[in-house]
């Protein structure tokens, strides 16, 4: 009785591998007659036998099932994730064609993520980078895409996902850019590999081949996933973020100054400042940096501010903002002194008081003119800066250039025609 069982088993295990290898064999057909749905009814009967079979026929179930969930790129977006499953299981013995069928699939990917995100469809360009980086872990840069972009989109649930495991799997960005100068351009130029660019260098059109590394993209992650935080109302969360990432990248300019925007966004003002000092320190030629204190230090201390203002222009002659800024703190004083001239009476005391106070108006345009100058120099389009240069030339009565800025303004106003 004994030896019958056994024989029975050996029969039933046979017939099932039988059935399996025919099911198989008709899903491939399927495959192939581009008939994906039967191919899938076909597969979906060897599911639960599977199990049993032997590592070659599972990787060729799992093989053709990755090929009938893609469906030649028309699957579903659920069949798509089902499908990069089934592939990463597909094993050794089809592991070429698996790769083949990958290689595609992540082009395809890729160019509907670009097509999206030129589209502005943040979330179908996000899901195309992110099914990208599930077929090949190695480009973590996809997966970094995946996040920046489902920020663009809003879709802060998903970008906090994909951040939150671009740092379980230590990914820092840092990246290596091979680098040549064009001849014709005599500017630097990447490329995606060094066999491109040392095939341009060797053509004649590039010159000086070099490496360089990119900017870690720590920064970036850290503050992103606090932003999200802040956006959600999770404002220790967001605190925790950065600060944990500060710990491990203490000397990180850019970790730095994501703290001290969080810090600035959640009305910290005096904690703003301080990082924004302690990033000067690291710093010190930096024009941002002392423009940003400018800015925070307006209310409070204009003399300050001004302080600010001037030396991002000297590390920056053509800073346009600290310019514009500049300008405003100026031109601010001119309210005091209106005010001042309004109040006074009719009396002789109250005249030369009266002129003396015009006198220090028209010094407060004086003083802003070439701040406001400077700045429709580097931005001829800057419109704003032109209104209030053409209002200052009429109030100190300098006709021709109210004239001419009244042209300019005009012209801008009517699109430079």
């Amino acid at each position: 009785m004994k030896k019958l069982i056994a024989i029975t088993c050996m029969l039933l295990i046979a017939t099932v591998s039988f059935a399996q290898k025919k099911e198989l064999k008709g899903a491939e057909k399927a495959i192939k007659n581009s008939n994906f749905a039967e191919a899938k009814a076909l597969l979906s009967q060897v599911e639960s036998t599977i199990s049993s079979a032997d590592d070659k026929l599972k990787g060729k179930y799992y093989f053709l099932l990755g090929k009938a969930l893609y469906a030649e790129g028309s699957g579903s977006d659920e069949d798509m994730g089902k499908a990069i499953e089934s592939l990463n299981k597909s094993g050794k013995d089809y592991a070429s064609d698996a790769a083949s069928l990958k290689s595609a699939m992540i082009n395809s990917f890729l160019t509907k993520a670009n097509s999206s995100l030129e589209q502005k469809n943040y979330s179908a360009s996000s899901n195309g980078f992110e099914k990208a980086y599930r077929l090949s872990p190695k480009d973590t840069l996809y997966l970094f895409y995946a996040a920046s972009i489902a920020v663009n989109g809003q879709e802060y649930d998903a970008a906090l996902t994909y951040y939150n495991e671009l740092k379980e799997i230590g990914y820092s960005g840092v990246e290596t850019e091979f680098i040549a100068i064009n001849k014709e351009t005599n500017e630097e130029e990447g490329f995606p590999n060094k066999s491109m660019r040392d095939i341009s260098v060797k053509a004649g059109t590039h010159i000086k081949p070099g490496v360089k590394t990119t900017e870690p993209r720590s920064g970036e992650i850290a503050k992103n996933i606090a932003l999200i935080y802040i956006s959600q109302g999770k404002k220790e969360e967001a605190m925790t973020a950065i600060k944990e990432a500060r710990i491990a990248n203490p000397n990180d300019l850019n970790l730095l100054m994501s703290e001290a925007n969080i810090q600035y966004q959640t009305g910290n003002v005096d904690k703003y400042k301080a990082l924004i000092a302690e990033a000067i320190t690291m710093d010190p030629n930096n024009p941002e940096l002392f423009y940003n204190l400018g800015v925070t230090t307006a209310d409070t201390d204009v003399e300050a501010a001004k302080g600010y203002y001037s030396k991002a222009l000297e590390l920056d002659p053509n800073y346009t903002n600290a310019h514009i800024n500049m300008a405003a703190l100026i031109l601010a004083e001119e309210t005091t002194i209106v005010e001042q001239m309004n109040s006074l009476g009719s009396s002789a005391a109250d005249d030369r008081k009266y002129d003396d106070l015009k006198a220090k108006r028209t010094q407060v345009y004086n003083d802003a003119i070439p701040y406001l100058v400077k700045a429709l120099e580097i931005k001829p389009n800057n419109v704003d800066a032109a209104k209030t240069l053409m209002n200052i030339y009429s109030a100190t009565g300098d006709t021709a250039k109210y004239k001419e800025m009244k042209a300019t303004v005009e012209s801008l106003e009517n699109g430079g025609n």
